[in-house]
């Protein structure tokens, strides 16, 4: 069992990872700026925190195996959470990336294709520029996962493909994920680390 920190625990993908490692039986603090949603639950110890007070995140990370990002990166820079959690003495650090700095087959990025929806390239910028401060950093064992191009609620499968920098297609020409199976992959490297260091992506 690991003591697990969930920045963003109340957001769509923090929750599903909250839920995934409850399942799992791991002890989790939900940190967000209004935890109520979570309740009282058996296993989470919940944290009204402003991410961007980097004493008090310090303060509530300190003492976990592992830290998850599920904030923003629009909101939450790197530079938010990188320092507060190696001041913690915390080691690892996961995050949940997005799919724009992804490969297309002809090596470019995917937020530098011509479809690229115009309302998500100021978070994928900032994705991008999340990934690239964690391949700059000398100290923490860090893994930033990055979802499919649909990032979706739907069923928990446990049936899905794990990639490392090449955007996922089916063969139906889809790219998506839910969250729940996203989830299962992060806890998944919680659990038994292979991309120590590493970006890596899942998809159907």
């Amino acid at each position: 069992m690991s003591k697990i920190a969930i920045i963003g625990a109340t957001g769509r993908a923090g929750s599903q990872l909250l839920e995934e490692a409850l399942r799992r039986g791991h002890s989790v603090t939900a940190i967000a700026r209004d935890t109520s949603k979570i309740g009282v639950r058996a296993g989470v110890v919940s944290q009204n925190v402003d991410v961007l007070d980097a004493a008090a995140l310090q303060a509530v990370v300190a003492g976990h195996d592992v830290v998850i990002s599920a904030a923003h990166f629009t909101t939450v820079p790197a530079s938010a959470v990188i320092g507060p959690v190696k001041q913690a003495g915390v080691k690892r650090l996961l995050v949940v990336g997005g799919a724009g700095s992804l490969l297309l087959p002809d090596g470019t990025r995917v937020i530098d294709s011509a479809g690229f929806p115009a309302e998500y390239k100021t978070e994928a910028s900032a994705g991008g520029a999340f990934l690239e401060a964690l391949r700059q950093e000398q100290e923490l064992d860090w893994t930033f996962l990055s979802p499919s191009a649909q990032f979706v609620e739907g069923e928990r499968s446990g049936a899905f493909r794990v990639g490392k920098d090449d955007l996922l297609v089916s063969a139906e020409g889809r790219s998506w994920i839910t969250f729940a199976d996203y989830a299962i992959a992060l806890i998944d490297e919680v659990e038994t680390p292979k991309h120590s260091r590493q970006r890596f992506t899942v998809g159907y």
